[in-house]
C-alpha cells in the first residue's frame, strides 16, 4: 500500500463529508412513482440501480423522513421512469418538498398494476417490491422488473454539484 502525498489524517466521516464527495459524482435524474389510498406519490433519485438480469432487479433508496415513505412502505408495485435532458422541470417538481406532484404540467396515466406512468420519458418500468433493506436513515428498496418500455426519444438528465445537466458531447 502506498500512501498518499501530504495525507496525514483522513477527514472524520460526517454527513457533511458524504455529501460533498457525492456531489462530484454524476448520477442519472429517475422518479419513482406509487399509488397509495390518498393517490398517487412520486420522489426523485438519483440511486437507481440494476441489480441482477436473473431475475430482473433494481434498487432505490428512499429516505423515511419521505412524504413519499409511507406509501412505498406499504406498496406492492412501483413505476421507476429514467428522465430526459428536457424534463428538468418535471424533476425539480418531483425534488420538492411540498409540491403537488401530479398536478398539471405533469403528465401522467394511470399504468399496469394502477402504478402512476409519467409521459415523455426516456424510460419507464412497472416493478414488483421484493425487499426493503434498513439501511441508516434510509431503506434500500429491490424491485423486480415487469414490464416497461425503454423507448423514449432524448438524452438523459444528470444530477452533478446540485444542479440538473445533459450530456456534453
Amino acid at each position: 500500500m502506498t500512501a498518499t502525498p501530504g495525507l496525514t489524517a483522513s477527514p472524520l466521516a460526517t454527513a457533511d463529508l458524504l455529501r460533498s464527495a457525492f456531489r462530484r459524482h454524476a448520477a442519472g435524474v429517475a422518479v419513482i412513482t406509487a399509488r397509495g389510498e390518498a393517490g398517487p406519490v412520486g420522489f426523485a433519485a438519483t440511486s437507481l440501480t440494476s441489480v441482477s438480469t436473473a431475475p430482473p432487479l433494481l434498487s432505490f433508496g428512499i429516505g423515511t423522513g419521505s412524504s413519499s415513505w409511507p406509501v412505498v412502505s406499504e406498496a406492492e408495485y412501483v413505476g421507476v421512469h429514467v428522465l430526459g435532458e428536457h424534463q428538468e422541470d418535471l424533476a425539480a417538481t418531483f425534488a420538492r418538498s411540498g409540491a403537488d406532484r401530479f398536478a398539471a404540467p405533469t403528465a401522467w396515466r394511470d399504468g399496469p398494476e394502477g402504478v402512476p406512468v409519467l409521459d415523455g420519458v426516456l424510460a419507464w418500468l412497472v416493478c414488483r417490491i421484493v425487499g426493503r433493506v434498513p439501511a441508516g436513515d434510509h431503506r434500500v428498496v429491490l424491485a423486480e422488473v415487469l414490464l416497461g418500455d425503454p423507448e423514449g426519444a432524448g438524452r438523459p438528465l444528470l444530477y452533478h454539484q446540485g444542479r440538473y445537466n445533459g450530456l456534453r458531447d
